[in-house]
């Protein structure tokens, strides 16, 4: 009889002491026993049965609320033993999920409606999805710390704190509360989000997790618009003359960020990805590419050119450059309101707000007007999401930089600035860090190109309303994080190599 030596370390830590790669999951010691294992099935039976009636009495009735909410709490139980058993697989099913939970939405566009109804907003399933997020977090957080006795930490995760720590204290002395308050949560899911990251990240293996994740989260986007648009019921909005395709999300704005940021980075690792997965990224790329162009969002195509542009030019790649201008080309001529859309920035008239024109005149106009507002109270702001209910257009500032300082003050503007600098500080450290023709060069490569594209579009732009898209971006930030702090430096574990996102020598 042969016997093996045991590892004297504990099995769930790493030799330096940093979390495990899984996180604080816990483990499964024992099965119920048989009669309380029956209770069990018995009342999950009579919960999906009364739900199942519920919802159908919900629909033949014709009250969405009535359907969406108790599937909502369901899947909502579920998610949450989910996130108390298995924290780094609820994180996972979060990014892969999320853009789906907009077609679900009860309250629709809130963009120009300062009288959006906020019982519909705090009913959504996105924001019940936000405030489970922020508990689960909490508590994981919390367990970890007392665990191991620190969290693993960036210059940058502390200046996204400190971002949403002046959208609370701002929200708090805002007139109007409640959509304050509800604006600084949703900030504060990206922010938690980077954080939980940079803990569910300690070696290449967790890393490719998250990137998995990500571009399920565009297969299922993707896939939701096809079938969709296959079946007549094409998700869209339309705003003047144009037909703006929205996807699964309410808003084409929203659609056509997210597709840019997936885009973009996509393009960077695109190379580096072993065959089968090269194939597959190209395909949900292209039809991306697609999509991004008929969402006729002028600051999503600009900035997906802009961070494109960065790319090539950081890979040193001739045929991509060459490539974007074809398929910039082919864009103007075979979608012909493309070329309409970016047409109307050389039209003199101004829109007043509206959704088509020369909205670029009307910006300039509009920055001069909100600006006065920050004089109520320079140091916290106004409020997050307050400028829309203190203008007579009810809209937001479309322009990150002025609502950071309008809406979270002078605090609020240091800590924003502090953010756009070590982000920028981050995707130079991991160019500098990561090896040349690795999968961790198109990661940092691709986080450079996001970063560049966020500055630019959010200066004429509401970005950061766009929380669901800052959730990828922020995933993309702590995957450069980890190259530029020589994580992934360790392969991880050996039973963690998904093949289809395996890797390559770029040729």
């Amino acid at each position: 009889m042969t016997t093996t030596q045991q590892d004297p370390r504990p099995a769930d830590r790493e030799p330096d002491g940093a979390v495990p790669p899984g996180g604080a999951d816990v483990p499964t010691h024992g099965r119920s026993g048989g009669a309380g294992g029956h209770v069990l099935s018995v009342l999950a039976a009579l919960a999906a049965a009364v739900v199942a009636v519920s919802a159908g009495l919900a629909l033949a009735a014709g009250d969405r609320r009535g359907v969406v909410l108790p599937l909502a709490v369901t899947a909502g139980v579920a998610v949450g033993v989910l996130a108390m058993t298995r924290f780094s697989g609820y994180v996972m099913l979060m990014l892969a999920v999320r853009p789906l939970l907009d077609v679900v939405k009860l309250s629709g566009p809130t963009a120009g409606r300062a009288d959006t109804e906020q019982a519909s907003r705090l009913t959504d399933p996105s924001t019940m999805v936000a405030v489970l997020f922020l508990l689960a977090a909490g508590l994981w957080l919390a367990a970890q710390l007392r665990r191991h006795g620190r969290l693993r930490g960036s210059p940058l995760g502390w200046a996204m704190l400190l971002v949403g720590a002046t959208a609370l204290v701002s929200a708090l002395g805002a007139t109007r509360t409640t959509p304050s308050l509800l604006e600084a949560l949703r900030i504060l899911t990206v922010v938690v989000m980077f954080v939980i990251l940079e803990q569910l990240m300690p070696d290449r293996a967790a890393v490719r997790r998250v990137l998995i994740a990500c571009y399920a989260s565009l297969v299922l986007a993707l896939a939701y618009t096809v079938l969709m648009t296959a079946f007549g019921q094409v998700p869209s909005e339309v705003k003047g003359q144009f037909i703006r395709i929205s996807g699964p999300f309410s808003q084409s704005t929203t659609f056509g960020r997210y597709l840019m940021f997936l885009v973009i980075f996509g393009f960077a690792i695109h190379r580096f990805l072993a065959r089968r997965a090269r194939l597959l990224l190209g395909v949900l790329l292209a039809v991306s590419l697609v999509f991004l162009m008929l969402t006729n969002t002028r600051s999503a195509i600009l900035g997906a050119a802009i961070g494109l542009v960065v790319v090539a030019v950081l890979h040193r790649s001739g045929r991509m450059l060459a490539m974007l201008l074809v398929v910039a080309v082919a864009g103007v001529s075979l979608l012909p309101s493309v070329g309409s859309r970016f047409a109307q920035l050389g039209e003199d008239r101004a829109t007043g707000g509206g959704p088509t024109g020369n909205t670029l005149q009307w910006r300039v106009g509009y920055w001069a007007e909100i600006i006065p507002l920050a004089n109520r109270n320079p140091v916290t702001g106004i409020g997050p999401n307050m400028t829309q209910h203190e203008t007579p257009q009810a809209k937001k500032p479309h322009n990150d930089l002025l609502r950071a300082y309008v809406e979270t003050g002078l605090a609020g503007l240091l800590a924003y600035l502090a953010m756009l600098l070590l982000i920028l500080h981050t995707a130079r450290s991991a160019l500098r860090r990561a090896p040349p023709g690795s999968l961790d060069r198109g990661i940092a490569v691709g986080f450079a190109g996001c970063v560049v594209s966020f500055i630019a579009v959010s200066l004429a732009s509401n970005v950061i309303s766009n929380v669901v898209t800052l959730w990828y971006f922020v995933a993309f930030a702590a995957a450069a994080s980890a190259i530029a702090h020589g994580r992934t430096a360790r392969p991880g574990p050996r039973t963690l190599t998904p093949h289809h996102l395996g890797t390559s020598r770029s040729t």
